[in-house]
C-alpha cells in the first residue's frame, strides 16, 4: 500500500509539479489549495506526510503546521515546508511551529523524493 502525501500550495502549477514527482515515485497524492482546505481534507482520512508552501492566503504554512500539531491524529505526521522563503528567521519560525524539514523552491525531483524517502523511511 502506497503512502499518502498531502500537497498544500496555492499555486496550481506547483501542486501539479510536486504531484507528478510524488506519483512517479509511487506515492498517493492528496491536494489542497490553502491551509484551511488542508485541515478540512485531513478529516477525510489520514495522510502519512504533508508538504506545504509557506506563503498562502487564508492560512499560511507555518500556521498550518501549528494547527496540525494541535490534533492528536496528526501530531507526529511529518510536515515539510516547500517554499521560496530562505531567510533563517523564517526557517526557525517553521521549526518552532513543528515543521520536520524545509526545502527551498525551485526543487529538483530527486531532491524532493530523497527527502520524502528519508522522512517516511
Amino acid at each position: 500500500m502506497s503512502k499518502r502525501i498531502m500537497i498544500v500550495d496555492d499555486s496550481e502549477t506547483m501542486r501539479m509539479m510536486v504531484a507528478f514527482t510524488l506519483t512517479e515515485g509511487g506515492y498517493e497524492v492528496v491536494e489542497a489549495y490553502d491551509g484551511r482546505r488542508a485541515l478540512e481534507k485531513l478529516k477525510d482520512g489520514p495522510v502519512d506526510m504533508m508538504i506545504t508552501d509557506v506563503n498562502m492566503p487564508h492560512l499560511d504554512g507555518i500556521e498550518l503546521v501549528r494547527k496540525v500539531r494541535e490534533h492528536e491524529e496528526s501530531r507526529f505526521m511529518p510536515v515539510i515546508l516547500l517554499t521560496t522563503e530562505s531567510k533563517e528567521s523564517k526557517k526557525q519560525e517553521g521549526k518552532a511551529a513543528g515543521a520536520t524539514g524545509w526545502i527551498v523552491k525551485p526543487f529538483r525531483s530527486e531532491q524532493l523524493l530523497g527527502v520524502v524517502r528519508k522522512v517516511l523511511g
